[in-house]
């Protein structure tokens, strides 16, 4: 088990920060690690502070976290007292105001639960995907039986410095995040963010599903990632199972009323008599 996770609900009080600080404010994440601890481990206690002490935050967040995760995999590379080899799949969301910025590199998930269905708010880099695999090989990397040059599961990630190159030149595994921007409505309930453990297993509408039941039942978010990992586990993952899920509200999810129809059908005389002799001639 080499995961790691972030849940900060109150990043105003977290950072100690000034009134003018963006509010309400919260910081959620999850880091697959492989190849030892050390990387997943590194991204959780340093990335938050990387993305606060950029220079463009809180004006420029998408900047502000894209630069964040390049410099945890550089630093990564410098640090002496980690193993190079170590690497970790990243997937982070930083909520301001109304304001959320998915950032995913690695097949980690976040699924947005919207009254009952399911936003997928991030892509799983797989090698094998199209984009993905079209990227890797014009940077002269080969895919062997879904397995980035036959070593990694997943076609980005921060870390495993001995798959990569020099620090800023392009190589087939990219640390580069994909970010996603949602202004958070009404219809926005919860975020499940999870490591592919739980997706293997589980479709995203499967699991906002499992949510919102659970939620209407008890309203606490910590009781249903616990039973999204006992489902998984039912369903006999093979992989590592972190989860966390995070609502945008202090009330249960409401009932959905599926409006009744007053409208009334009738069949015409007519058809009434084409009906008779049909069934007359069975």
């Amino acid at each position: 088990m080499e995961d790691e996770y972030v849940c900060v609900d109150n990043l105003y009080e977290h950072l100690g920060a000034a009134d003018s600080f963006p509010s309400p404010g919260a910081f959620y994440g999850v880091f697959d690690g492989h190849g030892g601890v050390d990387a997943a481990s590194f991204t959780r206690k340093n990335i938050l502070k990387f993305i606060t002490e950029d220079s463009h935050f809180p004006s420029g967040v998408k900047r502000a976290v894209r630069n964040a995760f390049i410099k945890v995999d550089h630093a990564l590379a410098d640090a002496k007292f980690l193993d190079r080899s170590s690497g970790t799949t990243a997937l982070t969301a930083l909520i301001l105001e109304r304001t959320m910025i998915v950032a995913n590199a690695g097949d980690c998930r976040a699924v947005l639960g919207k009254r009952g269905r399911a936003i997928e708010l991030s892509k799983d880099h797989k090698p094998d995907c199209t984009s993905e695999r079209i990227r890797i090989e014009k940077l002269g990397g080969v895919i062997y039986d879904g397995y980035l040059n036959g070593q990694l599961s997943v076609a980005r990630a921060l870390g495993d410095w001995h798959m990569k190159g020099s620090k800023g030149s392009k190589c087939p595994l990219s640390p580069e995040p994909e970010l996603e921007e949602v202004v958070i409505t009404e219809e926005d309930e919860f975020i499940i963010i999870g490591c592919d453990g739980l997706w293997d297993v589980m479709s995203s509408q499967c699991a906002v599903t499992i949510v919102r039941k659970e939620l209407m039942l008890h309203n606490d978010p910590e009781k249903c990632s616990r039973e999204l990992v006992r489902e998984a586990l039912k369903r006999n993952t093979c992989d590592n199972l972190t989860v966390i899920v995070a609502c945008f509200s202090p009330d249960p999810p409401p009932r959905i009323e599926i409006p009744k129809s007053h409208r009334r059908r009738s069949i015409s005389a007519e058809g009434l008599d084409h009906l008779k002799g049909f069934l007359t001639n069975v």
